[in-house]
């Protein structure tokens, strides 16, 4: 399994007010992070997505587009970026829909500096188990592109428990071609084992079927 390389851990800052951006730009760089600052979510939208593990310190209350619309852009995105929201006018609904919805915290200003910290410090390690979950199930997909459509019939039936009579008798062909395709999706799958096999469709959500 290859290992995703390292990248900056960035920090976006959304919100509207400049006062509170380099505020708090200050506190989370002197953290130990970098940050960019935006003072809307459409700015935020038009930026260059992070290559590294990143999450989102978002205003609740914002012109045009809101914090809370925001998150439902960000909840559809291929990667969904964590959020921590901050507001000077939450309300205990606004925050439980927040949450609901997957944000990390929901702060009400005047809030501990150390509270904010330690929201993006669990803010950031979800985001990193998340890119290497994803990196995994797409190397894992890069393997299965590999088989030819005769391996990836084999594949699905080996993976359901069959035995290569069984998969032979499924799939009209000798057991003896079913063992060469079997040994050829064990090799490019790069697993020893069915039960690796196996572990291998589950970890990248691949729904395996009789063909």
């Amino acid at each position: 399994m290859s290992v995703r390389p390292t990248a900056p851990t960035v920090v976006y800052l959304v919100d509207d007010d400049a006062s509170v951006r380099k505020s708090l730009s200050r506190l989370i760089s002197e953290a130990g992070y970098k940050v960019q600052a935006y003072a809307s979510a459409r700015e935020f939208l038009a930026r260059e997505p992070a290559k590294g593990p990143s999450c989102v310190v978002l205003d609740v209350r914002m012109p045009g587009v809101t914090g809370l619309d925001l998150q439902k852009t960000l909840t559809s995105a291929v990667h969904e970026l964590p959020i921590i929201f901050i507001t000077g006018h939450g309300d205990i609904s606004m925050s439980v829909k927040a949450m609901k919805a997957g944000a990390v915290d929901f702060l009400t200003k005047p809030f501990a500096a150390r509270d904010l910290l330690d929201a993006i410090q669990r803010a950031v390690a979800k985001d990193t188990r998340d890119l290497d979950t994803e990196a995994r199930d797409d190397e894992i997909l890069a393997r299965v592109k590999l088989l030819t459509p005769r391996e990836r019939q084999v594949f699905a039936l080996v993976v359901t428990g069959m035995l290569n009579k069984q998969i032979a008798a499924e799939l009209g062909i000798g057991e003896k071609t079913v063992k060469v395709h079997r040994a050829r999706v064990m090799e490019k799958m790069r697993a020893g084992s069915v039960a690796a096999l196996v572990r291998l469709a589950d970890a990248a959500g691949i729904i395996v079927a009789k063909v």
